[in-house]
Order: structure tokens, then sequence, then C-alpha cells
């Protein structure tokens, strides 16, 4: 007997084999009423549902933003100093070149409580050395509040292969069970350790194999040198470890990016030092020194900040929609697709490659705050920066601002590459001021005010002094996928005022009027130099220069002018969040947009609009 049949058996004490008579032509009663009952279930449990979204949708305060959980309680840890030495033996990665392109990654854990599980684990990257097999990297890592426990250290070797994938060549795990101020660590030139290759990549290691076959003297393990010390009680606070050293700086590159977007930005490092003091006056006052050499690129800044981050800087991923919550946790085939689009477009714009530029700094010094503002271009071109601090005070920033989004995804969680817990998130300028005072105000009616400090016109016409006491770093809370509570900017403030001495710092809210109508006056001065670009980079990344249908394509676009088209790709995510849309997809328009010019769906498909930069 099917449960269809018992229920309506126990409800109306009827046999199997009863009929109920017929009811002018409908089908029975007990039939209809079980039906409704199944349906009616349906709609309940699809009611619940679109009413959990509509809470969230339209909740005031959804789960997420400022996170008041302070650090856990612990007892005094030790500073470590890790120096990464050098590999040997490593396989040949790269066929064309014999070689590898390699660099390290390094993982530290230990059984030090986390404020959330979902804490990320301190990390490191090393420099990748070109075309090399044994290389030598020398570079330090001093972590804090390492406790007496002990720590783990997952040491990852990779062949840079972009804009593939990153080929792996094995890893170490190195444990230490306890450490105090007499462990003796690993002492220089450093312990040496048998990397595995179990995970490494197996065309490299097929080759290494064959090369060994002829060479019986050619051994198939690579192996990595790393050396360990206690520097001493680490300071406190207690209770998070945290990286102190060594502060360093990595610059990305993407020129198909800058070349669409009109972003250009100084051809080397030499461009970007002129106006440095070290330059003589007559050079300063020659009219007619060259100017400097600029090309078109868009470039993506990480600055490594000397810790700790203040306690209070600590924020959750807001979640307004279910679907943020799927694609930060990647949970579900659509947050698991989402999250993994994330990473990739993350990838894509901290790209690392032979163009990408390293380099260290002293921490907290006159140094630090230089190298900030040359990574920003001082205060040329009315430049609105996107930024995220991480929980180790790793910043990362681009030149966005509001006219940048991503397809679907915020700019902060590009940026955080979908950590859940950042320190901060927002955006910034830099402003140059005619007179610096040592012990300037940090009121934002009083130092940003245009007609009594900040330069006539923008910025100056001449070179930019190379002293932080010039400058001003406006910088704010405005992000909606963290949301910043304001009441932390003056930790903010204190916290950036110990990096980048000497240059004044302000921290407005988002949502004050003045701060509010000055970043409108810096948009409007971008907008002046020329109109915003809106880009859908569907390209290879590995694409470099453009072909003959790209540079149609942009022409037709051009003449579609700010209004630009939209891409399959685009119309199918609308049609994805809003399925109204297929309606108007499919609607009489349809042939107009398809009359309006040659289609731009194909790969290398570039769109311009006024609403600004997209990728």
């Amino acid at each position: 007997m099917s449960d269809a049949n018992a229920v309506r058996d126990g409800d109306n004490a009827q046999g199997a084999d009863e009929v109920a008579p017929p009811n002018q032509g409908q089908p029975p009663e007990q039939d209809g009423d079980h039906e409704k009952t199944r349906l009616g279930r349906r709609s309940t449990m699809k009611e619940k549902f679109k009413d959990q979204k509509e809470k969230l949708k339209t909740k005031a305060n959804p789960p997420g933003g400022f996170d008041p959980t302070p650090f856990p309680n612990a007892p005094p840890g030790y500073t470590v100093k890790f120096t990464f030495h050098r590999a040997e033996n490593l396989p040949t990665g790269d066929i064309s070149t014999g070689a590898s392109d390699p660099f390290l990654t390094a993982t530290l854990s230990t059984s030090l409580p986390k404020r959330h599980k979902e804490d990320a684990d301190l990390c490191y990257r090393t420099r990748t050395i070109r075309r090399c097999l044994e290389p030598q990297w020398d570079e330090e890592w001093i972590v804090a509040n390492v406790p007496s426990t002990g720590f783990r250290l997952k040491c990852r070797l990779y062949d840079e292969d972009w804009p593939d994938h990153n080929d792996r060549l094995g890893n170490v795990t190195i444990y230490v069970n306890s450490i105090d101020e007499s462990w003796r660590g690993f002492e220089s030139p450093g312990n040496v350790f048998n990397v595995k290759k179990r995970v490494g990549s197996k065309r490299a290691y097929a080759l290494k194999a064959a090369a060994s076959a002829f060479h019986k003297d050619v051994s198939m393990t690579p192996r990595l040198y790393v050396s360990a010390e206690v520097v001493g009680k680490s300071e406190p606070p207690h209770g998070q470890i945290y990286t102190i050293g060594p502060t360093y700086y990595f610059k990305h590159f993407s020129p198909m990016i800058g070349r669409m977007t009109g972003i250009k930005v100084n051809k080397d490092e030499t461009a970007d030092a002129q106006g440095d003091s070290n330059a003589s006056a007559a050079e300063k006052d020659n009219k007619h020194t060259e100017k400097k050499a600029q090309k078109y690129d868009f470039q993506a800044n990480e600055i490594q900040l000397a810790g700790p981050v203040p306690q209070k800087l600590y924020h959750r991923f807001v979640e307004f929609r279910p679907i943020i919550g799927l694609l930060f946790q990647s949970s579900g085939l659509r947050g698991h697709i989402l999250n993994k689009a994330l990473h990739h477009q993350h990838d894509r714009i901290y790209n690392f490659d032979k163009s990408t530029e390293w380099g260290t700094f002293k921490p907290c010094s006159e140094e630090a705050s230089l190298q900030f503002l040359k990574l920003a271009h001082f205060d040329e071109g009315t430049r609105i920066f996107t930024y995220i601090i991480t929980l180790d005070g790793l910043m990362r920033f681009t030149e966005t601002g509001k006219e940048f989004g991503i397809d679907l995804l915020s700019k902060h969680t590009m940026h955080s590459d979908a950590q859940i817990y950042i320190a901060c998130s927002g955006e910034f300028l830099i402003r140059r001021v005619k007179t610096h005072k040592t012990h300037g105000s940090s009121d934002l009616s009083q130092s940003t005010n245009l007609s009594d400090h900040e330069v006539d016109g923008g910025s100056p016409k001449e070179s930019p002094p190379a002293k932080p006491q010039y400058y001003q770093l406006i910088i704010d809370n405005d992000s909606g996928t963290y949301r910043p509570d304001k009441s932390v900017l003056p930790d903010l403030r204190q916290f950036l005022e110990r990096n980048f001495p000497g240059l004044k710092i302000v921290t407005p809210a988002c949502d004050d009027p003045d701060h509010q109508k000055m970043k409108e006056h810096q948009r409007n001065l971008k907008k002046k130099s020329g109109r915003n670009i809106r880009m859908v980079l569907n390209r290879s990344p590995s694409a470099s220069s453009f072909s003959s249908g790209d540079i149609s394509d942009l022409d037709d676009m051009d003449e579609a002018g700010d209004a630009g088209r939209k891409s399959k790709k685009e119309r199918a995510w609308e049609i994805l969040e809003e399925p109204r849309r297929i309606r108007e997809t499919l609607g009489p328009h349809t042939s107009n947009t398809l009359d309006a010019g040659p289609s731009t769906s194909h790969t290398d498909g570039v769109h311009t609009n006024g609403d600004g930069i997209t990728t």
C-alpha cells in the first residue's frame, strides 16, 4: 500500500480498493485534499526561504561588520626569526628554458587559540628567482608571540608559471614541540631538509627522473636550507602571532587592463623617484628637464606593515544576502563556483610574473612613508584608491575608487581574496599641502580646506617633493563588504602613523559630508582627464598585445559612445540574478541590440561605458 493510500485510509477509513464517488467531474475530494496539503508544504518551505532572504536584505544590521571579540588570554610568547636561505637540486619546471622560476611560501601555525577558527594563518612569500634550479633567497621572516608549545612551519616550493597554474616542486614541514629563550634553533646556514616529492609536479619530476637515469650520481630529491632562532620574549599585546618584519612591498602590473582603462604609471623606479631631495636645485629649476617616462599599466600594490594590528581592527564580511555567505564560506555548488571565480579574479589582479617588482624598507621609518607614497604615485593624477588591511598588517590597494566594479564581486572582496575576517577596508586618497607642520591637525575641515591648505587646481605642476611631511593620507571606512565601524578609525590612524612617520593621517568617516564632497571633487577632476571606461576582460591573461579583432572591436565600442554594450557573460549573470530580465532579453529590443553593431561576446571583448571600469 502506498504512503498516499495509507494517509487516505487513516483519515477517511476507506479501503485501498474503494473509489470515492465523483464530484461533478472533479477529482475525488480526498486526493484533492492531499494534493493541497502537499502543495501547501512546498509553498510553506518556499515562503520560509523567501522570508529569510528578505530578512537579510532588509535587515538594518545584517550579520558581520565590526566584531568586538578580544585577543585570547595567553602567556607571553617568543619572537622567532626564520631565514629561508636557499634550495638546491630542484626539478626543471619549464621545458623551454631548462630551468624553473622558484619561489617559496611559508605558513606558520601554532597552538595559540584564534579569535575565530576562520582567521587565516600567518603566511610569507619570497621573491621569485628567475631561471634557476638552485635559488638563493636569504630572506628573513620575524614573527612575534610564538608560544612555548612550539610551532609548525610548512614550506611549499613552486615554479612560477604565469598565466598557467604554478607548478608544485614539493614541500617541507618543520615541527618544533617547544621553545624558550635557551632554544638553540637551527643555526645559519640552516638545517638541510629533504623536500617531499609526492605533491610535486609529475611532469617536472619525470624530467628529473630521465636525467638521473643517465647520471647515477644525480639525486632525485631537492633540498631546502632553513634556519630559525629565538630573538627574545615578545612585547605585548599577547594572544596573537603577528609579523614584525621584514617590511616589504610587491608591485603587480597588468598592461592590458592599464591600456584599456587609460591608466598610466611611471615607467620604472627612476621615474618614481623623480623629485627626490637628492636632485640638485638646477635640475629642479630647469624648464627643459625631461618629463617622467610613463606607460599604460594597471598597478596593484601589496605592502607589509609592521605589527601588531590593533585589537579593535577586526571585521567580518557583512552577510546582507544569502549568496554572500555561500561565496565567502564556499558552501554549496553556487558558493563554490563563485568562491573559485573570486580567487581567480584576485590572482589576475595580483599576478606574479616577470614584471612584478619587489623590495624592502626599514619599518616604521620615513623610508617606509616614502615607499608608500611612491606606490601611490604621490599626489599625481587625482587618484582614489581602494584598500584592505589583513589581520597580519598586509595592505593591498589599487587605483580603483568608485569607478571600478567587478562583475558580481565587490572590490574589497577581490582585494581580500575572500578572507572572512580582515582588519579594515575602505578608500583613500593622497593630497599635497602648501605648507607642512610637524604636528598638523588631523581635523578634516582644517587640514583639507581647499582655500587654505590644499594646492589650488589639484596637484602642483612641479615634481612632487620626496618628503612625507608635504602630504596627507586621507583614508576612510567606505566598504560595503566589511562595513568597518567608524569607532575604530582612531585606532587605524594610530597604526598608520606608527608605520608612516611624517605622513599626515586623516581618518574621516565615510558618511562625513565634507569628506564626501572632497571625494566627489576628486572624481570630477579625474573625469576631466578623460572618459571613464567600462571593461569586461574575457581574453586570455597571457595575451600582451592587441589583435586586429581587438582594434576593430574598440572602434565599434567607441562609436557606441558612453552607453556602451554588454557581453553575453554580463547579460547571463544579470539573468541569473533577476530572472524577469529573460523577457527583456528575448523581447523586441534584442533585435535592436543586434543591429547596433558587431557582436562583442567573443573572448577578446572589451566594453566602454560611463559607469566606471569592470574587469
